[in-house]
């Protein structure tokens, strides 16, 4: 877990507002992303109160290192990568994607709408800190555009992907939740052009986030299930923040979890192409490679990490790929995680398949999952890994040290492996039963605990 970055963390940098992320840190940061990326760059963020505060101060950062900059508005993350990977050298979004009000973020992505490498994460840094990005001279400074066409298209490229008519004809009634995030600006207009009877719930664009907190899980998405069942809707749908995720509830209210929802989308594409390359990560669920194997697929697992998942798809000239949390990739569309063309994708199966949801999912290889967090400090994780990694060796099980160590046992796995964001470990499992998941679950949680103390 060498980690040689002050700034960056999985995907981009994310503090609490005006407190590190201040303008003047924001501007340096921007100017030395600009340094190496030189040319036309698009920027774009969610509906958080200081994204426009934060999205001055990258203008102006780029700007100046002479940089043309692309302002495309507010719109989700995806809609960026999007723009940026038809017709711009770079980008910068501005979200803290799942994140309490408080906090933003900046995300950067190259040419292809990719996260950025670690390499290049590490070259913008030594230039912030050394406070030595490129300052072009009055003449050479960049020019200011906006382009607020960009979202329609986004919308229209995701919806030449599925059949429109098919899903047309099932007039599915569709309970909405966009968080008040990015997504108000895309998901009720892609539902209305799929002839879908709406309801929306947090469809208003607001950066207090004063209907749910922005993270998708069940806790927060009370309100939608209730609506559901109340209303008797086909399915309901939330995204986090910046709508690159989608979170779907059944027809009986029931939360369908982030990797029933990728193993459902993967099953029709490998029908529909007649087989590819998957790419996920580590900590993704054993249907995955099950249902590959029933319909001539592939899989690849990297770390954990969309832009990990992403670059491999590129590379790789995958399929699709995505993560356990929601978050689907369409290679041909977007290189990242992309809620537009997951929910216009689901409903098509919905339709096409004439079965509930609920149906669709049962028919499902099943599996039960468990997640737990303890805190462990910075410091301690290498050590605290390197100790687990060594105990389990000598316990004779495979492992597999890709992102963390995954650990395989007669009845399921477990992967324990530090956040790149938090002061924690995480521990991850998957069984055959519920009871087993927790169990395995627990014990990860417990070597952590045995080693870090």
């Amino acid at each position: 877990m060498t980690n040689d970055k002050q700034l960056f963390g999985t995907f981009g940098v994310r503090r609490i507002a005006n407190d590190i992320l201040t303008p003047e840190f924001t501007s340096m940061l921007a100017a030395s992303y600009g340094t190496v990326f030189q040319g036309k760059i698009a920027i774009g963020g969610d509906t958080r109160t200081t994204t426009p505060m934060i999205k001055h101060a990258i203008i102006s950062g780029l700007l100046s290192s002479g940089c043309d900059v692309i302002d495309l508005g507010i719109l989700p993350t995806p809609a960026v990568q999007y723009a940026v990977k038809n017709y711009y050298d770079g980008g910068i979004i501005i979200t803290a994607s799942h994140n309490p009000p408080e906090y933003n973020g900046i995300k950067f992505v190259d040419k292809d709408g990719i996260g950025i490498k670690d390499e290049d994460e590490i070259i913008i840094e030594k230039l912030y800190f050394e406070e030595n990005p490129k300052r072009a001279s009055w003449e050479a400074i960049g020019n200011l555009y906006n382009n607020d066409k960009i979202i329609e298209e986004y919308i229209d490229e995701a919806l030449e992907r599925v059949d429109i008519k098919a899903i047309k004809s099932r007039k599915l009634k569709v309970v909405l939740d966009c968080g008040s995030g990015a997504g108000c600006y895309t998901a009720p207009y892609i539902l209305q052009k799929l002839g879908c009877e709406l309801i929306t719930l947090n469809c208003q664009d607001d950066g207090f986030f004063p209907g749910r907190d922005p993270e998708p899980i069940e806790t927060n998405l009370q309100d939608l299930i209730a609506t559901v069942k109340q209303l008797n809707a086909d399915i309901g749908i939330a995204h986090d923040g910046d709508a690159d995720r989608t979170i779907c509830i059944d027809e009986k209210g029931n939360y369908v979890l982030g990797d029933k929802t990728f193993t459902l989308v993967e099953k029709q594409m490998l029908k529909e192409n007649k087989g590819g390359l998957i790419v996920t990560t580590v900590a993704t669920s054993t249907a995955i490679y099950d249902i590959a194997d029933e319909f001539n697929g592939e899989v690849i697992a990297t770390a954990v990490g969309d832009l990990l998942v992403a670059r491999e798809l590129k590379e790789k000239d995958g399929l699709f790929g995505g993560e356990e949390n929601g978050g689907l990739i369409f290679p041909d569309f977007v290189y990242g995680r992309d809620a537009a063309l997951t929910v216009a994708k689901i409903l098509e199966i919905i339709a096409k398949e004439k079965k509930s949801l609920s149906q669709l999912v049962d028919e499902l290889p099943a599996y039960f999952s468990e997640k737990m967090k303890c805190e462990c400090p910075d410091e301690k994780k290498q050590e605290v890994m390197d100790n687990i990694a060594k105990e389990v060796a000598t316990l004779g099980y495979e492992i597999d040290t890709t992102d963390g160590v995954k650990i395989f046992k007669d009845d399921g796995w477990v992967i324990i492996r530090p956040s790149g964001t938090e002061p924690i470990f995480r521990s991850m499992s998957e069984s055959d039963s519920q009871s087993k998941a927790t169990e395995l679950a627990k014990w990860g949680i417990s070597l952590i605990e045995k080693f870090k103390s």
